[in-house]
């Protein structure tokens, strides 16, 4: 992000469009780390679902790690230890390998819940009709499972949004740390964190709000 500033002088408009840059940057990493961990908890909810003694006694623990431990303090280490074991990550890649797997870790219960929510008397019916195991699963545990459990997974992607902001830690320029290096120049933290938290919402509300939508029309 290419920027000329001068310090200590008051809030222009080249400050806004810093800002919005900043928070097309927040957009991209949640965008990614969401995908990713969306498809790697829906994998780990399956194996999770289907209880082989490796996802048990493996996957389970290491997910509860990931849920457990606060999700800076997962960021300052891996950042740290990556270039340890030859691993060359810029703040954005170590970001999002952190958010990916923190969102994984929570998508597997949500998937595994979906799952859950089908009941065996369908699944039975469903297999009774020729249908095959992966058939069963795409046809009929797939849209009814992923009905039951959507709000949950809005709730966790938008808050894996809002948590992307902890990335600043590692020098990530998004919008937290935009913020923070424009209070320290124009020394006007009311407008500066309200200007922010207008973009959070601006990124946040029409997912939540095209989310009801679809909520909605499955309803009927």
């Amino acid at each position: 992000m290419k920027e000329s500033i001068s310090f200590f002088s008051g809030f222009n408009i080249h400050d806004f469009w810093f800002l919005g840059e900043a928070a097309l940057r927040t957009l991209w990493i949640s965008a990614v780390s969401i995908t990713i961990g969306t498809v790697l908890g829906g994998l780990f909810g399956w194996m999770l679902y289907e209880g082989r003694l490796a996802a048990t006694l493996l996957l389970g623990p290491v997910l509860d790690v990931f849920r457990s431990v606060p999700l800076i303090i997962q960021l300052v280490l891996f950042y740290n230890f990556a270039p340890i074991v030859g691993l060359d990550f810029d703040p954005f890649a170590s970001g999002v390998v952190i958010l990916t797997a923190y969102t994984a870790s929570l998508v597997a219960n949500v998937a595994r819940g979906g799952i859950e929510a089908v009941g065996k008397p369908m699944r039975r019916a469903a297999r009774s009709l020729g249908l095959s195991y992966w058939q069963d699963m795409r046809y009929v545990v797939l849209p009814i499972g992923g009905r039951a459990v959507f709000p949950a997974w809005v709730g966790v992607a938008l808050g894996v949004m809002k948590d992307s902001a902890l990335v600043s830690v590692l020098g990530y320029v998004e919008l937290l740390k935009a913020s923070q290096i424009l209070i320290t120049r124009t020394q006007e933290p009311f407008l500066i964190l309200s200007l922010a938290g207008a973009f959070y919402f601006a990124l946040s509300f029409p997912i939540s709000r095209y989310a009801a939508k679809l909520e909605k029309r499955w309803a009927q």
